[in-house]
């Protein structure tokens, strides 16, 4: 497999640390809020490549943290006149509901930072014991960053560069403005742990450092995260941890892209701030997690309406691709046509393009093309009568079903039972459209009496009046069907 690694900014061949095993530790969520779309992006990301290092053998080791102690949960807390416990409790116990819903694996060891002060505490007492870091009179600890030869190299900052932009806050002790908090001295009204320094909280960058290391001997495989944890906060873990410990912390640095909204960043500010939860009001999480993984990792995505819209239109067609598949190989066949030969290769060879998509730095988008050229062949082989009544016909379409349920697994994709995702799309869109199923089996009744007395020009009518509400149907020996679009 081909990794893209942020540090060398190239992709590198990946060889774990130790052959058959990865350690993995990715960033998780600050806990004052619910989930955005860019939170939803980066755990998709990083559960497939968990679900394709499982699918290629390897034994995973996946350390998922949450920062349960932050200023944003403190002023939170403060705004809503509860404590920082009960805000971390409620948006982690949020983020949960929201990741279990996407089809999210749970990370082996999905430490708290409240849970790791002592660890905290004894990496900033070796950093100032090696002079890289300082207490201050207030309570404070810094890190020194010109102690640290290689600073700026994981996010391409020159660090004269960051000085130019530097200051030193009202209050703050630091030697230079550089300098980042490993520790803040406590203040009134927040919550505080003692230490040698006096009684005070850890800074958010050196909560990462302590709980990876205490799980994962190093340096680890695999740090990963959003592309904006890349600086400051991933280069200050490595800064800290290289210099407590005198050797390399990651071996590969993985970061996804950012989702940006209408082609705008999203943000608060811009009232454009997208949840996971305002999307699965509308859509099914599947559809949600499929468009996320559309494009490559590393790329930026666009988040739109038109866009899922489209997303959900793909998905639906490969459902339903599935659905006659698992009908067609149920039945009998008649006879023993064999299949062209161009069919049979490109069918074969899709399996192995698949691999090579995904063995390419994860290519999740040229994945789902060859998911597509898959049922492309599905269809063409139903869609003829001669092929679809062959044994060599129904072999083929069997295996494609094997592969996409194979495929699915590692995208966390295609799980679900047919009928019954059908089924689910249709109430959601009926729901999000406002359609009143009452008039439509009304005007489907009408329509029915109108075919009977063979008043054609009234039935199309009633379809087009349908049509214009975005209710499609299909006339079937069983009666009509309907659907919407």
């Amino acid at each position: 497999m081909q990794i893209f690694n942020s540090l060398s900014r190239k992709k590198e061949e990946f060889v774990p640390r130790t052959p058959g095993k990865v350690s993995l530790y990715v960033c998780g969520i600050t806990a004052y809020d619910y989930c955005h779309i860019g939170h939803a992006r980066s755990a998709v990301v990083f559960d497939v490549l968990v679900r394709y290092l499982r699918y290629q053998g390897m034994q995973v080791t996946f350390v998922r943290n949450f920062t349960d102690v932050d200023d944003k949960i403190i002023n939170r807390a403060h705004r809503e006149g509860s404590s920082s416990e009960s805000i971390a409790r409620t948006y982690i116990d949020a983020f949960y509901e929201d990741m279990d819903r996407l089809g999210i694996l749970r990370a082996d060891i999905e430490p708290k930072a409240t849970e790791h002060i002592e660890d905290m505490i004894a990496l900033c007492e070796n950093l100032i014991a090696r002079g890289h870091a300082y207490a201050t009179p207030g309570g404070d600890v810094y890190f020194r960053v010109r102690s640290y030869a290689k600073y700026g190299q994981l996010s391409g900052r020159n660090i004269e560069e960051l000085m130019s932009g530097a200051r030193i806050e009202p209050g703050e002790e630091k030697e230079d403005p550089l300098d980042f908090a490993l520790w803040k001295g406590a203040k009134p009204g927040e919550p505080s742990w003692a230490s040698p320094w006096g009684h005070g909280r850890p800074g958010w960058h050196i909560e990462c450092s302590a709980m990876s290391e205490r799980y994962l001997p190093l340096p680890f495989d695999i740090h990963g995260g959003g592309q904006d944890l890349a600086f400051p906060h991933h280069e200050n873990e490595r800064a800290q941890t290289e210099a407590a410990t005198d050797q390399e912390f990651v071996r590969y640095w993985v970061h996804n892209g950012f989702v940006q909204i209408n082609s705008e960043k999203m943000s608060k500010s811009l009232n454009n701030f997208v949840t996971i939860r305002d999307i699965l009001a509308n859509y099914l999480p599947e559809v949600l997690r499929f468009f996320l993984i559309t494009k490559h990792y590393r790329s930026p995505l666009d988040y739109t309406v038109d866009a899922l819209e489209e997303t959900e239109r793909a998905l639906k067609r490969i459902y339903l691709t599935k659905a006659a598949a698992e009908a067609h190989v149920s039945g009998a066949t008649w006879n023993s046509t064999a299949l062209p030969a161009e069919v049979v290769a490109e069918a074969a060879s899709l399996e192995a393009k698949w691999d090579e998509a995904m063995a390419d730095d994860m290519n999740t988008a040229a994945a789902l093309g060859h998911v597509f050229g898959l049922m492309k062949i599905v269809n063409r082989i139903l869609d003829d009568k001669t092929f679809k009544k062959s044994d060599a016909g129904r072999d083929l379409i069997s295996r494609a079903l094997h592969l996409l349920d194979r495929w699915g697994r590692v995208l966390g994709l295609f799980q679900m039972d047919s009928a019954e995702f059908l089924a689910r799309l249709k109430e959601s869109r009926i729901k999000r459209r406002t359609i009143d199923t009452a008039m439509v089996e009304t005007k489907l009744a009408e329509r029915l009496e109108a075919r009977v007395s063979k008043d054609f020009a009234r039935s199309d009518a009633i379809r087009q009046e349908l049509l214009a509400l975005g209710v499609t149907i299909q006339d079937t020996p069983s009666g009509s069907q309907w659907d919407v679009e």
